[in-house]
């Protein structure tokens, strides 16, 4: 979906000069034109403006006045003056007061044009400037990984199919499998990749700030509101908005989102107007959507317009063999950040890698690889490298349910040991008299418990 045209407004006393500015610009932007500078600014109050083209001298509010308005109020909109005469102290006057350019009004249509198209140029950098908080440079570096899984290369046949469709798309999945990344994939594959990917975390946001995050807010809506704040939705306009954690957004605010969706616009904080906006939405949430609208926790009416196409990403632990490849990526970015010269992971340590549970998912096992590429020296980091956590954690899903209770209690029993054999620096005798259990008692419970290898491995126990 192609972004909607530019609205360009003109603002002068002479209607001769109005229909010939409409005439030369309507056939690539939205023109509205005002006779005087008060109704300029009863119109900027309920109306975005993009590009205007403003006389200097009207009756009543003038152009300066009119100018100062904008830049106190709607600072991303770039303004041209126009003049009768050329006088340069008007133009230098124009130019410091934050004006785009200054024209006199026995202009060529050509340059007209060239420079109305520059302007909206300049006003799209200006809008990529501000989202530059939102795209970190590390984050926008990351790939979204699809790896052997059948799983992972399903879904990005789906993506491929839905990415230049402009419904709304809800990516499911719990927390670190990479939500934040399929969406930026999605993105990538649009037709508005070459506009801004705007992401907020909801869950990560105070609960109070979130609604002038997302909608931004008037000068003067609260007690330190001093500027005019956009929000994320015009700050993704022509791109994607991107609300992680959507399961946590208050059901007021959800109301707002609602209609931003159905009616293609929004209200800032402190406005008095609702202002047009164009974005592709795609949102996410670890959040049991059907649960939380059955407990009055999720409007329905909002889940079945997010709802539109659902994208379910898998835990880790339900796509290992992913495993080698993501870390090998991270392996590859971790060297390239600390300056190291790390191989890789021998097939024992990925063998150990996999019989962990994961609940973190990709954000843990690449946690996991950061330290260990930032803490290594030699060309491959083995199975004794790995930490202790990761040599105990046996796969949940493996054990049968009857089981569950028994695999609890060898759980904590084994970290138990462990952490306690740590304390006495690996010395089993020791380790028997601070646990008071008879060493042959301690010898069994770590053969059974399969603590010895381990112990072996890492200290030549």
């Amino acid at each position: 979906m192609s972004a909607k045209p530019k609205t360009i407004l003109i603002v002068d006393d002479d209607e001769g000069m109005r229909d010939t500015l409409t005439a030369i610009l309507k056939h690539d932007y939205r023109v509205c034109s005002v006779s005087c500078g008060e109704d300029a600014l009863s119109l900027l109050r309920h109306e975005h403006v993009d590009v205007m083209l403003l006389d200097v001298r009207m009756p009543g509010v003038g152009g300066f006045e009119v100018l100062k308005y904008v830049k106190e109020n709607q600072s991303l909109t770039e303004v041209i003056m126009i003049s009768a005469i050329n006088e340069i102290e008007t133009a230098v006057q124009a130019m410091k007061s934050g004006a785009y350019h200054y024209i006199t009004k026995d202009f060529e249509y050509d340059a007209l044009r060239s420079l109305v198209r520059n302007a909206s140029e300049r006003q799209d950098l200006n809008r990529r400037v501000l989202s530059l908080n939102d795209q970190v440079a590390e984050q926008s570096k990351r790939e979204f990984v699809i790896g052997p899984s059948r799983s992972m290369h399903d879904i990005v046949a789906l993506v491929r199919k839905v990415a230049s469709l402009p419904a709304t798309i809800l990516i499911l999945g719990e927390s670190g499998t990479g939500k934040e990344l399929l969406a930026r994939r999605i993105h990538g594959d649009s037709e508005r990749r070459q506009g801004p990917f705007i992401a907020i975390n909801v869950a990560a946001t105070p609960t109070e700030l979130v609604e002038t995050t997302l909608f931004g807010h008037e000068r003067g809506a609260f007690t330190g509101a001093l500027r005019q704040q956009l929000g994320k939705f015009e700050l993704a306009s022509g791109g994607t908005l991107f609300l992680d954690e959507i399961g946590d957004l208050r059901l007021d605010l959800q109301t707002k989102l609602l209609r931003a969706i159905q009616e293609e616009e929004i209200e800032r904080v402190g406005g008095t107007a609702p202002i047009k906006t164009d974005f592709r939405l795609i949102v996410a949430t670890n959040v049991d959507l059907e649960s939380a609208v059955k407990d009055g926790r999720f409007r329905e009416d909002l889940y079945y317009r997010i709802n539109v196409i659902p994208v379910k990403l898998p835990p880790l632990r339900e796509r290992l063999e992913d495993l080698p490849e993501l870390v090998r990526l991270f392996v590859n970015r971790y060297n390239v950040k600390f300056r190291k010269r790390v191989d890789g992971f021998s097939a024992e340590a990925l063998t150990v890698m996999s019989r962990h549970w994961w609940p973190g998912n990709i954000r843990e096992l690449e946690n996991v690889v950061e330290r260990l590429v930032a803490l290594h020296d030699d060309d491959w980091i083995t199975e004794a490298d790995l930490p202790l956590d990761l040599h105990f954690a046996k796969l949940g899903a493996t054990t049968r349910n009857d089981d569950l209770f028994q695999q609890a209690c060898d759980t904590f029993e084994r970290n138990f040991i462990i952490r306690s054999l740590q304390s006495c620096n690996w010395n089993v005798t020791a380790t028997s008299r601070h646990l008071d259990l008879p060493l042959s008692t301690l010898k069994h419970k770590m053969t059974r418990l399969e603590i010895r290898e381990i112990a072996k491995k890492l200290r030549g126990v």
